[in-house]
């Protein structure tokens, strides 16, 4: 299966599938066959293409497994931290203002507006935003469908269980899929 990720300045057409439709400007969420006029970001989960893609990645998913696609945002405030975590599926994510700092694998990554990024869900996390202003992304999650409603960050370090929150995730929606 390919997760791709794809923006469009001036509108998405009303297709069918598994595919969430995120409008920018009103910061609302979709899922299948919808159509947003003007800025919109739309993630589709499918066999096999994703040519004009900002973003694609295979992934892996077990066919007898009930899946379900999560929508959400996530909000900082200057200086906000998501501890090192990891979440129970993978995702991508699109940065709608603001900087953060993605540390995985060893690897730190910078994103800026517009910018996207995978995630695998089991390989540990460490998001830093920026220090001097808000910072917010969006992003469509594949979980197993016993995740539905409940929490999926999961911390690495149990310290950090207790330490201060200040990012905001506002769930969208979640909806099966069929693979």
């Amino acid at each position: 299966m390919i997760l791709a990720l794809f923006e469009y300045r001036d509108g998405c057409a009303p297709l069918p599938g598994n595919r969430v439709c995120y409008d920018v400007a009103r910061n609302e969420a979709h899922f299948g066959a919808c159509q947003v006029e003007g800025h919109s970001l739309v993630w589709e989960l499918a066999e096999y293409g994703a040519g004009d893609a900002l973003l694609a990645t295979e992934i892996g998913l077990d066919p007898t497994a009930e899946w379900l696609m999560r929508c959400d945002r996530v909000d900082f405030p200057p200086g906000g931290i998501a501890y090192t975590h990891t979440h129970p599926g993978p995702g991508i994510r699109y940065l709608l203002h603001g900087s953060i700092e993605i540390d995985s694998a060893g690897v730190r990554h910078a994103y800026g507006p517009r910018q996207a990024w995978f995630e695998s869900g089991p390989e540990p996390v460490l998001a830093t935003a920026s220090t001097i202003e808000d910072t917010a992304f969006v992003r469509v999650l594949l979980l197993p469908r016993e995740w539905e409603a409940k929490r999926t960050i999961r911390y690495v370090h149990a310290e950090d269980e207790d330490r201060p929150k200040l990012q905001r995730a506002t769930v969208f929606l979640e909806h099966p899929v069929s693979l």
